[in-house]
């Protein structure tokens, strides 16, 4: 379930794509460090969507705060002059199973 959309925003780049979260203990604390610690290397504005609440991807508390348990779809987002970039490398991660599994 990928599916990626850019769309021009001004002089920006923003750009879609939705994910499963797939390791056995979701996205816990460890899981949203990594992701945290890999946005913060983009400039690039990145959210994580799951049903209908919004989470910032630089966020602990913000990622965990969305309750994503094993096999939770989620919609990344990412919208900046490296958005492409980032969220290939956050996606990396989901894909990765956060290196757990």
């Amino acid at each position: 379930m990928n599916n990626t959309e850019i769309l021009p925003n001004r002089e920006e780049q923003q750009v879609s794509i939705n994910a499963v979260i797939r390791n056995r203990y979701g996205l816990h604390a460890r899981a949203a460090a990594k992701l945290v610690k890999a946005a913060q290397s983009f400039k690039a504005d990145l959210t994580m969507v799951k049903d209908e609440s919004m989470a910032d991807v630089r966020s602990l508390l913000s990622l965990l705060s969305l309750g994503c348990s094993c096999n939770s779809q989620v919609t990344l987002t990412a919208s900046g002059e490296d958005a492409p970039a980032a969220l290939s490398a956050i996606l990396a991660i989901i894909n990765d199973r956060f290196g757990e599994d």
